[in-house]
């Protein structure tokens, strides 16, 4: 019972609930690829692994998670999620922010050369 569904070059999401405040997405990135390197003014973002593992960035620190592990990414901070596994990898992600617009994205670093304007996850967003 999906809200939204969006096609990336790096795999999906879907929008699964959304609220003043909230925004909440089921996230899945095709094997081998990764998300931009990027940070929100507006929001934060909290990622729980349902499936595969997470290679994430988070300032400059790098961790690995799997199923039933997370991360909360603070406001304003660079981050990415790539998946370095051989399966999809499958994470919930719980926006929370005054603004929740796939616009409140800055891109330092992306593999399939957008630019911030061409929105994105979180995305991951």
């Amino acid at each position: 019972m999906s809200m939204e569904r969006d096609e990336r070059p790096w795999g999906m999401y879907e929008v699964l609930a959304e609220g003043e405040g909230y925004k909440v997405k089921r996230i899945e990135v095709r094997p081998g690829h990764r998300l931009s390197l990027q940070m929100h003014q507006s929001r934060s973002e909290h990622w729980v692994i349902v499936r595969g593992e997470a290679l994430v960035t988070l300032g400059e620190r790098e961790i690995r998670l799997h199923a039933n592990e997370e991360a909360l990414i603070p406001l304003r901070t660079k981050h990415r999620v790539a998946n370095p596994g051989s399966s999809p990898l499958v994470f919930i992600e719980v926006q929370c922010g005054s603004y929740l617009g796939e616009d409140d994205i800055t891109r330092f670093e992306d593999d399939y050369n957008r630019t911030a304007s061409e929105g994105d996850n979180s995305d991951p967003a």
